[in-house]
């Protein structure tokens, strides 16, 4: 049985959740999220909770149990909070500025990196040296800010490159004489 499947989705208030021909859409102040549903699955609607249950006993309703359950959950924070990601620059010089519909990044290369924003993604930068990323869909925000960090990952010796806010890294020690 799954522990994650058990439990219902709670529906804030502000957001409204809705199922039709397998497909479920949640509304909120920030946007609206449509997520199809397997068939392996069916989810009802009942006193502000969305409920999942797996069609049968097979594996493959038992997988897409918790899964499902995760996404809606998922949807319908997105749709009322939202997400975000966080980015560091270090390094000398490297910078990152938001110029129209264009992220532009000085990452020690003889160029800028420029990096257009997706529709539905919000990127500011408060300093030169720290990039957010946010948007109500959760894999597109976790995409999006993966793909900026992808320009220049951290390296072990100083430390340059873009990293995300909570991320650690570990660092060699370097030559000795």
């Amino acid at each position: 049985m799954s522990r994650v499947g058990k439990y219902p989705v709670e529906v804030p208030g502000g957001v409204t959740v809705s199922i039709a021909d397998g497909v479920f859409k949640a509304k909120g102040k920030l946007g609206e999220l449509s997520l199809p549903l397997s068939s392996h699955i069916e989810a009802e609607i009942a006193e502000g909770k969305v409920a999942v249950r797996p069609v049968g006993t097979a594996a493959q309703a038992r997988m897409m149990w918790g899964t499902t359950r995760a996404l809606i959950a998922t949807a319908i924070k997105g749709v009322s909070e939202g997400f975000s990601k966080t980015l560091e620059i270090n390094g000398t010089g490297y910078r990152a500025a938001v110029q129209g519909s264009n992220l532009v990044m000085n990452l020690g290369f003889s160029h800028d990196v420029v990096y257009p924003i997706p529709q539905g993604i919000k990127i500011s930068t408060p300093r030169p040296t720290a990039i957010v990323v946010e948007g109500i869909d959760k894999q597109r925000v976790g995409q999006v800010a993966l793909d900026i960090r992808s320009y220049r990952k951290p390296e072990p010796y100083k430390g340059k490159g873009v990293r995300y806010e909570t991320e650690t890294i570990r660092r060699k020690e370097g030559k000795k004489k």
